[in-house]
């Protein structure tokens, strides 16, 4: 489609069909009937009318960033339509969502009082707790969703609802965004259809951005994917370079799963300086922007005690100083003079990395082995090893083959498309960032899922430009090949195609085999308030339960909960492997030392029947059995429920 043309739009939207190919119009009428009829299910007709309407308007208008952000509004309302007709099912029952209620009662402890700096679990492993790696610019936002809700005279339940609502969905929103700004500089013309299409149904099945959804991987990859647009944007518009480095820095602020990701992206903005001296003001904004940024989040949410403290998987001294130095030096070489050749940017760039690189290893080298290199090794075999966000490729294909397919099939079909582009001409400066941006996520994927899903959304923008560029071809000659093309070409760039896909292979051949103690598992039961309403009901006290009740159970009552799955949380989990794989004797002991009141057991939990399996004699094994040691009594009301709840005598 040209980018000229006035009429693309969102296909969720009712929006004018002039200058569409046959085939374009015929799936677009299907998709709107459809999804018309969800909308005017209830209450929802005239507000999905209304946006409709503005859609129609703004489209008249032109293709700027006002009709990008209407087009994600509107996708983002029919999901919200979607969510709100089915009941909010992701919040009713959050499943193996650990992390989003363990962040709803971190809000919660903050509401409370708990200090800004205190990042403290109080309620969960040892007595006395452990310090949470996150970061306080996740909770703010929620807290004042819910405090805004809260003055307007809404009960505690009912704010907190509304931000479990409110935040992951307008993180969609913009997410959604900025992938259509980004697709159309990749495309270098009009792509807000296919790509408004394919973000949204790629986020949806993500799950990352569904209501409830409280951690903060959904606000990484809204940082990330705007650091590389503004990057993309920067010759265009001044405050572009220095915006990116703000976003860059605060996504790796939130987390270290980023680190891949931001390197990257400064690696881009000192390459681009190299190759070209036009880019000077990109790597200062840049780099400006960054080592601001790193500033800024070090006073604003660590202790000043705490400021010489390097702590390898927060945010801490250790990334303030690498962020000021890198970004610092980017910033002093461009705008140094002498750096008129591109082998004097080399040599000035080279000493940069060397410096930053040394640094890193003469004061920082407990930082630079694996993440998780110092676990407890029982720890990493009865809970790390199963954690599906950190399953390699070969693990999740094996187990798992329908994430395989949603996960990894459309960001590879993306890498193949962009190498036969090579084939013909050289990437343009947008395509290449695009490109560098999308292979690094997809080989962070091969090592830990959780990078799919970065390069699930960064693959929307070669697909979308692939499927673009097929409908112009449509539009201008109408053969029933073309037609066949284009929907297949819609077909392939779904990733809900491949995982439905991939589940009718598996239903044919065989069933694939399932990891014991596999996240996914743990979402068939206890996950939801009314299983822990018993447990709720009984005095404060400390609960010994399987790992990855931990976090339901700090959230659903007002206990302690001896185990979390967090791998700060070591003391506590190993004493939760010590009582659950030990003898009865051996378990009361430690229940004698960590002054536990109550055992929880979630029958048809996958970690307990783990447990039990490979510890035959052990107290988790018996309690599956229904042989209860006589230092613990059944609560008889609990019997047979979701979750068992046994007293200590």
């Amino acid at each position: 489609m040209s980018s000229g043309s006035q009429s693309t739009g969102a296909d969720l939207c009712r929006l004018p069909t002039a200058h569409l190919g046959q085939p374009a119009i015929a799936w677009r009428s299907a998709l709107s009937a459809f999804i018309g009829f969800t909308l005017c299910y209830g209450h929802w007709c005239r507000i999905a009318k209304t946006i409709q309407d503005l859609a129609i308007s703004m489209t008249i208008q032109g293709t700027g960033w006002k009709h990008d952000f209407l087009l994600a509004l509107c996708a983002t309302l029919v999901v919200l339509a979607i969510n709100a007709i089915s009941g909010f099912p992701t919040i009713a029952d959050l499943g193996p969502d650990n992390d989003s209620m363990l962040r709803l009662v971190e809000v919660r402890d903050l509401l409370a009082g708990q200090g800004w700096f205190d990042l403290h679990q109080y309620r969960m492993g040892l007595t006395g707790g452990f310090v949470m790696h996150w970061s306080r610019l996740v909770d703010t936002p929620i807290a004042l969703i819910i405090l805004a809700f809260q003055t307007l005279g809404t009960g505690t339940a009912a704010a907190e609802r509304a931000a479990q609502i409110i935040w992951p969905l307008s993180l969609y929103g913009l997410t959604i965004f900025v992938i259509l700004r980004a697709s159309r500089r990749f495309a270098g013309a009009d792509v807000a259809m296919p790509s408004l299409v394919l973000a949204t149904a790629a986020l949806f099945f993500l799950g990352t951005f569904s209501p409830g959804t409280l951690d903060h991987h959904n606000v990484q990859l809204l940082l990330t994917a705007a650091s590389l647009w503004l990057l993309m944007e920067a010759p265009f518009w001044r405050p572009a370079a220095l915006l990116s480095g703000l976003c860059a820095g605060l996504t790796l602020a939130v987390g270290m799963e980023t680190a891949p990701y931001v390197a990257a992206l400064g690696a881009c903005a000192a390459v681009l300086f190299i190759l070209d001296e036009k880019e000077r003001l990109t790597a200062r904004g840049f780099g400006i922007g960054f080592a601001a940024t790193a500033s800024l989040v070090l006073v604003a949410t660590i202790s000043p005690a705490e400021w010489g403290v390097a702590q390898c998987d927060a945010f801490s001294a250790f990334q303030f100083v690498i962020a000021a130095l890198s970004g610092l030096g980017l910033a002093a070489i461009a705008g140094l003079p002498g750096q008129s050749t591109a082998g004097a940017r080399l040599v000035s760039m080279s000493a940069l990395a060397v410096a930053v690189a040394a640094v890193a290893i003469l004061f920082f080298p407990q930082c630079l082995a694996a993440p998780y290199a110092g676990i407890d090794e029982r720890v990493r075999t009865y809970w790390l090893n199963d954690v599906v966000e950190a399953q390699p490729f070969l693990s999740v294909a094996v187990n798992q083959p329908k994430l395989m397919a949603a996960r990894y099939v459309t960001p590879f079909i993306a890498i193949l498309l962009i190498s036969l582009q090579l084939r013909s001409r050289r990437l343009r400066r947008e395509e290449a960032l695009a490109a560098v941006l999308l292979v690094v996520a997809f080989v962070v994927s091969l090592w830990q899922v959780r990078g799919s899903t970065f390069s699930v959304a960064f693959a929307v923008l070669p697909l979308s430009t692939w499927i673009a560029g097929i409908r112009l071809q449509a539009s201008a000659a109408q053969s029933w090949r073309i037609s066949s093309r284009i929907a297949a070409a819609w077909l392939v760039s779904l990733n809900a195609t491949w995982a439905g896909v991939a589940v009718a292979a598996q239903s044919v051949v065989q069933k694939a085999p399932a990891g014991i103690n596999s996240d996914a598992d743990h979402a068939l039961t206890c996950s939801k308030a009314s299983d822990f309403s018993e447990l709720a009901a009984m005095p404060a006290t400390t609960v010994l339960a399987s790992s990855n009740l931990g976090s339901a159970i700090v959230m659903f009552t007002g206990h302690r909960a001896l185990a979390g799955p967090y791998h700060r949380n070591v003391g506590g989990n190993l004493a939760m492997l010590d009582a659950f794989m030990g003898t009865p004797d051996a378990a009361r002991a430690i229940v004698e030392r960590e002054h536990v009141g109550l055992v929880a057991i979630c029958r048809g939990n996958s970690e307990e029947m783990s447990l039990a399996a490979e510890a035959p004699t052990g107290l988790a094994a018996r309690l599956l059995k229904r042989d209860v040691p006589d230092w613990l009594e059944l609560v008889i009301s609990t019997a047979d429920k979701p979750v068992e709840i046994y007293k200590v005598r």
